[in-house]
């Protein structure tokens, strides 16, 4: 897993970067064995972690937009890695090809069988570019269909792990049946008979979202979004500049704890101070024990009342209430 490197920077993380090089340098120099500057450094993260916690605790929702598409924010692989033992991925989608933006791997969440369901953006240049920086073609989403198959076969709990900007819009994607691809994953998750829950752990855009976000329960990251469009498509539409994506971020209400308060999502999965890009490890096992939780409550439920309470949830999407307006 990538260390947290300062030389990655978000603008608005600007007053810590001083503070991080100092204590480069120091725990350097101590490690060479110059002095012992213990104390100066405890003293120093101190002050750190006091200038993260006020940074991070009034971020903007575009702010917490550029936090959700940060390259050293943990990603699929990451969590895979540290959630998932004895883990093995099946490819394919036994029609047309492999995606690797979507990565489908079964293994053991502790002492729990899960199947991961996860948009894979890559970590390298040429992995990105391969998995199309997380923007899933039709035969990803048919791949997941029939992984979440094989899962509800054996009785196997479901996790899905959502960081996508969208669906992959190319000519191709389309004429093979984007949009039905994702419409038959979410009708078919509707239907599952196993407890699915869905997690953000970055960007939640669109329909490529949706593509395998139905479930039991709707976690966020607490520095990821879930949105019916990016911030730049909404202005770009709206004001005809995409630069007035902030104002957008804004109006789009995809924050978690908008969205939370709007009943689009379950519960909130608090990141460490600064970010899971600085600490993925913890961000991940913050996420691990939230997670174990969710699937003991889940599976108290026989499958009829599970379907049941997923059908009433899904069914309160998109509630909204009419008031009068003046003029």
């Amino acid at each position: 897993m990538a260390e947290f490197k300062s030389a990655d920077k978000l603008e608005f993380e600007t007053p810590v970067f001083s503070l991080d090089k100092e204590i480069n340098d120091l725990e350097h120099k101590q490690n060479r064995g110059v002095g012992d500057f213990t104390d100066k450094i405890k003293e120093l993260k101190a002050q750190r972690e006091k200038k993260l916690t006020e940074i991070y605790k009034n971020l903007s929702p575009w702010e917490k937009v550029l936090v959700s598409r940060f390259p050293g924010r943990p990603g699929a692989e990451d969590y895979i890695e540290l959630l998932l033992r004895d883990q093995f991925e099946l490819h394919g989608d036994r029609a047309f090809g492999d995606d690797p933006a979507i990565a489908t791997v079964f293994g053991y969440l502790d002492d729990r069988r899960i199947l991961i369901v996860a948009h894979r953006k890559g970590k390298t240049l040429r992995d990105r570019i391969a998995c199309n920086f997380g923007c899933a073609h039709p035969e990803g989403y048919r791949k997941a269909m029939h992984k979440m198959k094989i899962a509800e076969k054996f009785n196997i709990s479901i996790l899905t792990l959502i960081n996508t900007p969208g669906a992959y819009p190319g000519i191709g994607a389309e004429e093979r049946g984007q949009a039905m691809a994702i419409a038959e994953n979410m009708r078919f998750m509707a239907g599952l008979n196993v407890p699915i829950i869905n997690l953000v752990i970055g960007e939640g855009g669109s329909g490529g979202a949706l593509g395998i976000g139905v479930g039991d329960r709707s976690l966020c990251m607490s520095n990821a979004y879930y949105s019916v469009i990016s911030p730049e498509g909404c202005a770009s539409i709206l004001w005809k500049d995409s630069a007035k994506a902030p104002d957008a971020a804004k109006a789009l209400k995809l924050t978690p704890e908008d969205l939370l308060k709007m009943g689009l999502i379950d519960g909130i999965i608090a990141e460490p101070v600064g970010g899971a890009h600085r600490y993925p490890e913890k961000a991940i096992n913050a996420a691990r024990k939230v997670l174990n939780a969710t699937f003991d409550e889940l599976q108290k439920l026989d499958i009829d009342e599970l379907k049941s309470q997923r059908y009433e949830k899904i069914r309160k999407y998109g509630k909204w209430i009419e008031t009068a307006r003046t003029v």
